[in-house]
């Protein structure tokens, strides 16, 4: 069966986005695009870097089982149609998707044999980048966030590959991730031969 979907996942700070970003220079890939209830901020525009849609919108979507998955996190819904799905299984593409772990576990379900990449770092280096990166989050997002990173790392036991993206380090860490996608990409196409 053909999978071309890859899961990058980690907590906030782990460099996923920038990891993505890399991937993408030197890989034909794509990016699987969340819808969210949550509001714009400045920046961003329909379809990047997801699909907004109203809370009651998302809500309706979900009683008509026009989701692949969902969650409900940090006041807001966040979760991946059918539709993205289906766009990525008839591209020749890479797609990519950024996935916390109940995501994973609920893709694992719907997609046998699906990729998923765990970015890791020290929990004290997370925590480093978060408060540079979010210097005027709320404190009590914050520590909201503190306490999801120390449940996802309860749940490593759901990835194929646990990839650390040392401080310094990043080319290595996308050029590590690269190669577990081509060797993936190859060994699906070696049992279809």
């Amino acid at each position: 069966m053909k999978n071309n979907i890859f899961i990058i996942s980690g907590p906030s700070g782990s460099g996923k986005d920038a990891i993505i970003d890399g991937l993408k220079k030197i890989l034909p890939t794509k990016q699987l695009i969340t819808t969210t209830s949550r509001p714009k901020r400045t920046g961003e525009h329909q379809g990047w870097p997801y699909y907004f849609i109203s809370q009651k919108q998302f809500e309706k979507n979900i009683k008509e089982n026009k989701l692949f998955e969902y969650d409900f996190h940090y006041k807001n819904y966040y979760g991946l149609t059918y539709d993205e799905i289906s766009r990525a299984k008839t591209s020749n593409k890479i797609y990519f998707w950024q996935a916390e772990y109940k995501g994973v576990i609920a893709a694992k379900k719907k997609i046998p044999g699906l990729t998923a990449i765990f970015i890791n770092s020290p929990l004290e280096v997370l925590i480093n980048r978060m408060r540079c990166r979010e210097a005027k989050l709320d404190k009590k997002i914050f520590k909201q966030r503190v306490e999801d990173i120390k449940k996802w790392l309860k749940h490593l036991d759901i990835y194929d590959y646990i990839i650390e993206n040392k401080e310094g380090e990043l080319r290595q860490t996308i050029n590590q991730v690269a190669k577990i996608i081509k060797k993936t990409l190859k060994s699906a196409v070696d049992k279809t031969s």
